[in-house]
């Protein structure tokens, strides 16, 4: 009999993920505590088939300010961050999600926005 064993790292692991999809709704922005802002969105990424896969991504602090600025839906974006997944009951049923947590790059050029009042900040971010 062979007994197989698995050396387990004592780094810590963490994936990074890179994707590049189109809004598929405006972004919606929120309040956590005090000052700390958070904007969610959702993309769709096409896989390896040309099939539509559709990903939440949440983004925080002055990055959230700017998406929710001057993102609408269907630009382009591309997002780098990491795959975060989570667990909850909703009334009595067990629930789950991934979504990725990261930066958010702003891509392509709007569709008829008017970016005369976009601040130096929130273009760098």
């Amino acid at each position: 009999m062979t007994t197989i064993t698995t050396e387990r790292s004592t780094q810590p692991q963490f994936q990074v993920m890179t994707l590049v999809g189109n809004l598929t709704a405006d972004p919606v922005s929120k309040q956590l505590d005090g000052e700390r802002t958070v904007c969610n969105l959702r993309i769709a990424v096409n896989d390896v088939k040309d099939q539509p896969m559709f990903i939440d991504v949440a983004t925080f602090g002055a990055q959230a300010d700017a998406c929710a600025k001057y993102l609408t839906k269907g630009r382009a974006i591309a997002v780098t961050g990491r795959l975060v997944y989570r667990e909850w009951d909703d009334n009595g049923t067990r629930r789950s999600r991934h979504h990725i947590v990261g930066r958010v790059q702003f891509g392509g050029k709007p569709d008829e926005t008017d970016t005369s009042d976009m601040t130096e900040e929130a273009a760098a971010v």
